[in-house]
């Protein structure tokens, strides 16, 4: 193959209707920047935590030290998972509902407790997170279903359909 054809056939491969993968919808690349503002924030309170053991304003040094290291871990985790949702990973639908479903819950708790600076934003993320994850673009891209036909557009029978 020269170097035309090969030019050619990797330029038809990138357009969005030659590619054998599903196109990415919006709604999934919004699932995945609410899951990535997630992991942000759980990152934050995890130095907080940090910061606080450090200066001796935990209850017990040893507590406050594998709270900070659990949160930067649980952190790192839902970057992976936001990464997974932005490349349309199939594995990725599942752990990034279980995110939103704890967010919710967390949110919940933190604004029974009157803390509304961190429980509001909880909550309204992991509603915007489930919305974006349940509509039917995003089902689609991740179950690998087929997008169904435009209106008017026919689709080609298949071998059983001729």
């Amino acid at each position: 193959m020269d170097s035309r054809s090969g030019a050619r056939a990797r330029a038809q491969a990138s357009e969005p209707g030659n590619s054998g993968l599903p196109r990415r919808p919006a709604s999934l690349l919004a699932a995945a920047i609410v899951e990535a503002i997630e992991a942000a924030g759980v990152l934050v309170a995890a130095i907080l935590a940090g910061v606080d053991t450090s200066s001796g304003r935990s209850y017990h040094a040893n507590s406050g030290i594998a709270l900070t290291l659990i949160g930067i871990a649980t952190a790192v985790a839902l970057a992976y998972v936001a990464a997974g949702l932005a490349r349309a990973r199939r594995w990725s639908r599942t752990p990034a509902l279980l995110t939103q479903l704890f967010a919710g819950i967390v949110g919940i708790y933190l604004i029974q407790g009157h803390r509304y600076d961190w429980g509001v934003p909880a909550v309204v993320l992991a509603a915007a997170g489930f919305a974006a994850l349940l509509v039917p673009p995003s089902l689609r891209a991740l179950t690998g279903e087929p997008a169904p036909p435009a209106a008017g557009e026919r689709g080609r029978p298949g071998p059983r359909g001729r």
